[in-house]
């Protein structure tokens, strides 16, 4: 038996053993085939599924936040006021519009099963599309923020000066110019100043940051994140300066005095703030992710932590993504109606049963003579 076992004839004749070990190990293999194609389609239904509710949540909250401010918008009678909805509706539609337009390309993504790794360099024309609208829609917020809290600042400190020089024709401008400023940024790869590219795991695009990086891609990523960065610390100092002010005026105010205008001024700096923090936090890890990532790949000084840098861009834009979902929830729940009934819960002062019975506010940016006849 040994010797048959070890002779010539048993390697070219396999027998019933080597047969059926050859048929396990085949099984074997298809058995981790199908189990690593059944987790690889886990993972892709699971991060659609979490794409899509994502993307429904940020419709119903930009509609919301719409609807409110449009109607708002409509019953203003303060000048200054109503300058103040009139960019807020806009950032409202620019969050809803970049909500929509991309995520639908990235939905579009995950069904077809991404982007091979091999071919992320190999940018079609949908991923100049995608890239560029991550980009517009990435500085269009971040460019009104800044605007909206510089305009409060001057209406806070300067009113005379913020009622002769802001109106409604050049807040319209001003307007078209971000809008046209955010859009040259991002159309800057048609002209070779850049470049966009798919990015890990392939459903995204974005400013080239990690491999075969040039020159212009470090300057595109130094304007981008530093464009961004810039509004995100102007906006920072105005709203410091609006809240300090409006703190101090408080503390002079006589008992007797008037002070409704102060308190839609209030009302409007703190929703002012609530935009900054949402942007901060959100925004912030994308714009100096993608710096470091750039910076990085181009000195060739990534080495083994590319797979982490990878990562870090995944979560960046995940955390972007948000703050189109979490900007309308600042005028839905920051507004002076809802924030006088916390207050008054605060203090053990709020009446159900007379909540319920009393007609609530179409909108909290009523007029203070409206104000004023419901109360009599």
């Amino acid at each position: 038996m040994n010797h048959h076992n070890t002779s010539p004839s048993s390697h070219l004749t396999p027998s019933p053993t080597h047969g059926q070990g050859t048929v396990r190990m085949e099984e074997v293999t298809n058995g981790l085939s199908q189990h690593g194609n059944l987790t690889m389609d886990q993972s892709t239904s699971s991060g659609l599924i979490t794409a899509m509710l994502s993307m429904s949540l940020g419709i119903v909250s930009n509609i919301v936040a719409l609807f409110i401010l449009a109607s708002a918008y409509s019953q203003q009678r303060r000048r200054s006021k109503a300058t103040f909805l009139l960019f807020a509706s806009s950032l409202v539609v620019t969050d809803f519009t970049g909500h929509v337009i991309p995520g639908a390309l990235v939905l579009r993504l995950y069904l077809s099963g991404g982007v091979p790794t091999g071919d992320y360099n190999k940018a079609d024309a949908m991923c100049q599309f995608l890239g560029g609208s991550m980009v517009f829609f990435g500085l269009c917020p971040l460019f009104l923020g800044c605007a909206m809290a510089a305009e409060r600042c001057l209406g806070v400190t300067q009113p005379l000066l913020h009622s002769s020089v802001v109106t409604t024709t050049r807040t319209k401008i001003s307007l078209s110019a971000i809008w046209m400023v955010a859009l040259c940024v991002a159309m800057l790869p048609c002209f070779q100043l850049g470049s966009y590219a798919y990015q890990y795991p392939g459903t995204w695009c974005f400013i080239k940051v990690l491999e075969d990086t040039e020159e212009t891609d470090v300057a595109f990523v130094l304007l981008f994140s530093g464009m961004g960065l810039t509004s995100l610390a102007v906006a920072l100092v105005c709203n410091t300066i609006s809240g300090v002010t409006l703190v101090l005026a408080r503390l002079r105010r006589r008992p007797c005095s008037h002070h409704s205008a102060k308190s839609h001024d209030i009302e409007m700096v703190v929703q002012l703030v609530g935009i900054m923090v949402t942007t901060c936090i959100c925004w912030s890890p994308l714009l100096i992710f993608g710096l470091m990532s750039v910076i990085h790949s181009y000195r060739d000084s990534i080495g083994n932590d590319l797979a982490t840098y990878k990562t870090l861009m995944v979560l960046g834009v995940r955390l972007a993504s948000w703050n189109q979902i979490l900007d309308p929830w600042v005028y839905i729940l920051l507004r002076r109606a809802v924030l006088r009934r916390i207050s008054l819960i605060t203090r053990g002062q709020f009446n159900i049963k007379d909540s319920v019975l009393r007609r609530w506010e179409p909108t909290s940016y009523s007029s203070t003579e409206k104000n004023q006849v419901n109360q009599i």
